[in-house]
């Protein structure tokens, strides 16, 4: 008995149907918003679908855009799909080693000041807005050497860094601690116990962030403007120069008052959706694995 007399039992019986009315209205709730992103969603994929199928053939991959034609010329988009390949891989390139690196340290080595302060700063890195960060590799890069893809890659880097960097940390604090401390036990290095041990147990989740970040810089329109949009329309892939780049071209074609360029960056839109949906699920799917893996290593 509690000190007004009254039993848990009875004290639990207390409103529960008032409890669980109110459980099931949230319950409810939660489930209608669900519905109403995933609807949202589809509206969005069934949208560009519809006005992007029918441009949607292999030209558009294959050629280059002919600018100021006359009558009915194939034309495609090989320019932007090839910048926008240079530019993304050349972005993890120089993010990927940087974040795993930086995650690595914060994880494994840095004392909690540190690592406290190196965290908020990736916060704040990852929320600071694209467009922010394509006036700052401006005035930092393209003034002064002009527009390139190494300027376009840095940008998109700088936006990847903070993605990768978190998402490995989450990864590595899920590796059991009983897995370094045998490692250690027996005499292995820190360095040579992170290296052998704990990192193959993260690959999945590494790439997993990796992917994310990727599908997440590849549609970033902002940041290219500043630095890699001055790009002429042959297919190109010298970094030293400006690359065209997909969202670049959606943009500046969805501008034009010609029908067929419409048709064509609703086409090119439907493609980077869907490299950006399986590269989703792509990502959902390792973690999933990662996990499980880890999960039966503990």
């Amino acid at each position: 008995m509690s000190s007004h007399g009254i039993s848990p039992a009875e004290l639990r019986a207390v409103n529960l149907p008032r409890r669980k009315a109110v459980n099931r209205l949230m319950e409810g709730l939660a489930t209608v918003a669900a519905l109403i992103a995933v609807t949202i969603l589809g509206i969005v994929i069934w949208s560009v679908a519809k006005r992007g199928a029918g441009a949607l053939d292999l030209n558009l991959v294959t050629r280059a855009p002919v600018p100021f034609a006359f009558g009915p010329v194939k034309q495609g988009l090989a320019n932007a799909f090839a910048g926008s390949l240079v530019l993304v891989g050349l972005a993890t390139l120089m993010a990927l080693p940087i974040g795993i690196l930086v995650a690595v340290y914060l994880t494994e080595f840095a004392p909690p000041s540190i690592r406290n302060v190196v965290s908020l700063a990736l916060d704040v890195l990852n929320g600071v807005p694209a467009i922010v960060i394509g006036i700052f590799v401006f005035g930092l890069i393209v003034i002064a050497h002009g527009q390139s893809g190494y300027a376009g890659a840095f940008a998109l880097a700088c936006l990847m860094l903070p993605l990768v960097a978190r998402s490995t940390m989450e990864v590595l604090l899920l590796v059991p601690s009983s897995l370094r401390e045998a490692s250690l036990a027996l005499g292995v290095p820190r360095w040579r116990t992170t290296l052998s041990i704990v990192l193959p147990q993260t690959v999945g989740g590494i790439v997993t962030g990796t992917v994310l970040a990727v599908a997440r810089i590849a549609g970033e329109t902002a940041p290219l403007l500043f630095v890699s949009s001055l790009a002429g329309t042959k297919t190109s892939w010298d970094p030293g120069h400006a690359l065209q780049s997909i969202p670049v071209a959606i943009f500046e074609l969805s501008e034009s008052p010609d029908p067929q360029d419409h048709a064509r960056a609703w086409a090119a839109a439907l493609v980077l959706l869907l490299f950006i949906l399986f590269a989703s699920l792509g990502g959902r799917w390792l973690a999933t694995r990662s996990r499980r893996r880890l999960s039966t290593s503990r």
